[in-house]
C-alpha cells in the first residue's frame, strides 16, 4: 500500500519548501505516474512517500545520473 501525501507534508520530511517541491523537484526529480499522481478534475498533486524513499536511497548503483534521464558509469 502506498503513502499519498502533499507537498507540505513531502516537504516537512525532505526539509525543503512545498514550493520547492512543486516548482523545482517535480518533473525534474519526480515524474509523474512514478513518484507523484494527479487527483482527477483537480490541480492536487499527491507524492507516492515509497517510491521517493526507494529512488533517493538506491545506493546498489555508482551511476551518475544525467539531464537527459541516462547514467554515466563513470
Amino acid at each position: 500500500m502506498n503513502t499519498f501525501m502533499t507537498a507540505k507534508q513531502l516537504g516537512s520530511k525532505l526539509n525543503y519548501t512545498p514550493r520547492h517541491i512543486n516548482d523545482y523537484l517535480k518533473d525534474r526529480v519526480f515524474f509523474e505516474g512514478e513518484h507523484y499522481v494527479r487527483i482527477p478534475g483537480s490541480r492536487r498533486i499527491l507524492y507516492i512517500w515509497e517510491n521517493i524513499m526507494r529512488d533517493l536511497t538506491d545506493t546498489g548503483s555508482a551511476a551518475i545520473p544525467m539531464a537527459n534521464g541516462g547514467v554515466c558509469n563513470g
